[in-house]
């Protein structure tokens, strides 16, 4: 058993005061939307939190899931969340397999090309009159293909096949197993670790995003999730049949409130389940960019 001293025990007891805060100050905003999620509206306004049953509606969420443009927003969040992430992966892994050889000619200036782009990029003009070019305005590929390759996670996957040990291949090969068989039959099965961090980056990255659709996307029943909350958060617009037309005003905006609540837990949702699953995976995966590589 390992013994402490006075200064190490105080600065143990240092950490978990700070972890401690820091879990407060993500978990007290958290709580209170859910909460409010539930709540009354005109008694979230008045009186604030309450913990009383009779207090709690689910008016919220019904008016947000009976609209159809959250509906179809989720729907296409999932899909482009999807899409995206499988494709980055697939790119991700495809490149940092080959870049983690020793004897790969050319390796030094392909991974000086790849980390050119993390620095210097074409912009937001040239990109949209390339994508406008290429046909892919108003359709899933303008917001799955511009971003799939991800220098970050390629680095991070090449780290990753650099840190397994070379004697796995060269057994696979004095077997008679070739590069590819290698590939999909030994090292990839290995590498699920690094595969499900990088899924879980890509999809949070493009569940949370708005912006690329908001720019590429004119059709309303192509738009994600992001741009219905977009509009209901920040420009306080709930749907109008959502509201009700003849709802007097302070009720209209008592009920807003509550929407508003209401959908950034709807929104969540897909993140909350995720995690735990890909929890097991999380930590050494993500291990794999501290190291040397």
């Amino acid at each position: 058993m390992i013994s402490l001293t006075k200064f190490d025990k105080r600065i143990l007891w240092l950490n978990r005061m700070v972890i401690g805060l820091l879990i407060l100050v993500t978990l007290g905003p958290l709580i209170y939307v859910l909460i409010a999620s539930f709540m009354d509206p005109f008694t979230l306004r008045s009186q604030g939190l309450s913990f009383n049953p009779a207090n709690w509606t689910l008016e919220g969420y019904r008016r947000v899931l009976q609209d159809p443009a959250i509906v179809r927003g989720f729907i296409n969040s999932i899909v482009y969340s999807f899409s995206f992430s499988i494709l980055t992966v697939a790119l991700s892994v495809l490149t940092a397999y080959p870049l983690s050889k020793k004897n790969l000619v050319g390796k030094r200036p392909i991974t000086a090309f790849l980390m050119l782009t993390m620095f210097i990029g074409g912009g937001l003009v040239p990109t949209y009159l390339l994508i406008k070019n290429l046909g892919m305005l108003n359709s899933i590929w303008a917001i799955v293909l511009p971003g799939a390759v991800n220098v970050w996670n390629i680095i991070l996957a090449r780290t990753y096949f650099r840190q397994m040990p070379a004697e796995l291949e060269e057994a696979a090969i004095m077997d008679g197993a070739n590069e590819m068989q290698v590939f999909l039959k030994i090292m990839l099965p290995l590498a699920k670790p690094i595969i499900f961090v990088l899924f879980l980056y890509a999809f949070v990255g493009q569940w949370n995003s708005y912006f690329d659709a908001m720019i590429y996307l004119n059709d309303a029943d192509l738009q994600p999730l992001q741009l219905v909350l977009r509009k209901i958060l920040i420009q306080n617009q709930p749907q109008q049949d959502m509201v009700g037309a003849v709802t007097e005003m302070a009720e209209m905006a008592q009920l807003a409130e509550l929407i508003k609540y209401s959908t950034i837990v709807v929104s969540s949702l897909p993140l909350l389940i995720m995690y735990p699953f890909f929890q097991k995976y999380f930590d050494k995966g993500i291990m794999a960019g501290s190291l040397k590589g």
